[in-house]
Order: structure tokens, then sequence, then C-alpha cells
């Protein structure tokens, strides 16, 4: 397996690095690192896309979303495939990452992707952005590291308590859901979200991360 860098930028927050792998199996894959840790690739997608078909399928008028990290555009593409939604705000805290996404050379499938007129990226912090949020969204999408057992950012520590968790139950419109994305098992995440909003789900969602089966977590809570 070949690995080519194929972007780097230095943030306030650290490296982050996209390549391209290729093998005789899966050329011409994608690979966002952030400060050397592992993000996501192109390869395995299915809980990026996951994060937002879970939510999808249990909202009856699901016109109003906002997505908490951009990656690369994966669960964003989901929420625009549904015509329901008029509405997708993504908070993408690295301008790099979404001026990579803005470029064919660099990645081919954002440009078009960043097109949909129903899309909006704003360039800030997600916590910030929630707690100055004016309208309600009927989704809230959250996938901003790694979760709350493997950040890549200590900062991020805040997204998974309860305090910004009642602060997207505040913009939650009446059925609304909140979906967050984590690398391992999260029982104090899942206990933070049962406390705000009465109940919660997890689920566990099998992977192949480079030829290894893992499980990535989905936590949904719903406004009541």
């Amino acid at each position: 397996m070949e690995s080519v860098e194929i972007a780097r930028a230095e943030t306030e927050r650290g490296e982050v690095v996209l390549r391209r792998r290729t093998s005789d199996t899966a050329p011409d894959v994608l690979e966002l690192r952030v400060n050397g840790v592992f993000v996501m690739d192109t390869l395995e997608t299915t809980s990026e896309i996951e994060l937002a078909a879970q939510a999808l399928a249990v909202v009856a008028d699901p016109r109003n979303v906002l997505i908490g990290g951009l990656g690369l555009g994966f669960t964003l593409q989901r929420v625009l495939a549904d015509p329901r939604v008029e509405r997708a705000v993504v908070v993408e805290i690295e301008e790099p990452l979404v001026q990579w996404m803005r470029d064919a050379t660099v990645v081919p499938h954002g440009p078009a992707l960043l097109a949909d007129t129903r899309a909006t990226v704003v360039n800030a912090d997600i916590a910030m952005a929630i707690a100055e949020a004016r309208s309600s969204y009927d989704l809230v999408l959250l996938d901003v590291d790694n979760g709350p057992g493997y950040l890549v950012h200590a900062a991020n520590e805040v997204v998974y308590e309860s305090a910004f968790l009642q602060r997207c139950r505040d913009v939650l419109a009446p059925g609304g859901v909140l979906v967050i994305w984590s690398a391992s098992a999260a029982p104090a995440l899942l206990a933070a979200m049962r406390a705000v909003f009465g109940d919660a789900e997890e689920q566990a969602h099998d992977v192949l991360l480079q030829d290894r089966p893992e499980e990535y977590f989905l936590y949904l809570a719903r406004q009541s």
C-alpha cells in the first residue's frame, strides 16, 4: 500500500493532513488525519452515512439540519440526498478542510457537494455555534472528534457534557433528534444524554477499518 500526502495545513489546533492511499483493492482512497491521529477516509464511510440516515428515518419532516464537522462530506451527502431537507448548515472549525473540499484537484467529490444551494458551511467552533444559534433544527448531527474516550482536541470534551447537550436540546424543534458519533463506546455520554433528554439510545455499527473489523457508535436522543 502506498500513501502520498496531498495537502497539509497548520492551524492553531495543530496539523491537518490529507493523504491518498493506493492499493490493488482500493485505489485512490483519501485519508484525513489531525495531529497524526486517523480521523476518517473515503473507503469506510458507513457510520458517517448512518449518522444522518438514522436521524432522517425517525423525523417526519427534517427540513432544517445542523451538522457539526464537515469531514470529507459523507454525512452532508446523505442529508442532501433526502428531498425533505431544505437547509443543511455545516459547522467546521478547520478552514483548510473547507478549502480542500471546494477544490476538485484535492477532493474530487467536494465541489459538487458544496455547490448544493441547500448547503451552507460555517467556519466556527461547534460549541460556539450551538451557543449562539438563533433558529431551531430538526436534526443536530455531531461528528467533531473521535468521541469522549479518544479526543483529538482536549477542548472538545465540552461537546459530550451536560451543559452542551442541554443547549442542543434547546435548539431542537419538537420531535427533533440529536445524534453523536463516537469511535468507542461512551457510557458516560449515554448517561448524560439520558439525563438531559429523558432517554437516549446507543447503536453499535460494524466497520472495516483498513482491513480491521471495528465498531463505531452512534448516540441518539429525541426532543419531546
